[in-house]
């Protein structure tokens, strides 16, 4: 069965990019294209897509229609995987979009869609109730952290900090050893390290542990 999918873009050269690239993926289906929070809406009412993609930022206020529209598709839907796709860095945003769970969540940066791969592993995780942070956001919030002299980042090691940086982004621990060239059995120890130095309790499933670290990462910005 293929991942139904619908679009939510306001920019019109974009929302045609994104569709051809969409539309050329075995294995998804697009089901709906608009342009505007409300039709949006009406969007998943009416296809009960497996995924929305979505503008942060679209009419009729161009600030933030894509995490409310998240919101109301998680009280409405909760089955929906939503990629919310973002111009700008903007951490705030990813959280926000994290704060009531992280499970079935992207937050990716508009310049990743020209790499489809990236795009279409980021509704293939959604889709089966994963979650997914963009590495510039990951990045960000790093280093707002790092800069306070009484962070306990600074007792991670560098390959630490950057497995957890990889665990924020969603990845699993076969696709962080991948990465970073280690054994599955040497992230875990990486893992097991990190939360004990953050005095973090370990969570098993992977969306906790993205909202565990974004959280922690964005505490006290």
């Amino acid at each position: 069965m293929p991942i139904r999918i619908v679009l939510a873009e306001d920019n019109l050269l974009v929302r045609e990019g994104v569709r051809r690239l969409l539309e050329a993926q075995d294995g998804l289906e697009l089901a709906a294209v608009c342009g505007d929070f409300e039709a949006l809406l009406e969007a998943v009412e009416r296809e009960h897509p497996d995924v929305v993609i979505t503008d942060i930022r679209m009419p009729p206020t161009g600030t933030d229609e894509g995490i409310r529209a998240a919101e109301q598709i998680r009280a409405s839907h909760p089955e929906v995987g939503v990629v919310v796709l973002s111009q700008y860095v903007e951490p705030e945003y990813a959280l926000s979009l994290l704060a009531k769970g992280a499970a079935g969540r992207a937050y990716l940066l508009k310049e990743r869609v020209s790499d489809i791969e990236q795009l279409v592993n980021a509704v293939r995780e959604v889709a089966r109730g994963g979650s997914v942070i963009d590495s510039k956001v990951v990045e960000a919030l790093v280093q707002a952290r790092t800069r306070k002299t009484d962070s306990p980042l600074r007792e991670l090691t560098p390959r630490e900090t950057e497995v957890l940086a990889a665990m924020a982004e969603g990845k699993n621990n076969a696709a962080i050893a991948a990465r970073l060239f280690l054994t599955e059995r040497a992230v875990e120890k990486h893992i097991n390290s990190i939360f004990s130095k953050l005095g973090l309790q370990e969570e098993k499933d992977t969306h906790r542990r993205v909202r565990a670290a974004l959280l922690y990462l964005a505490d006290a910005r």
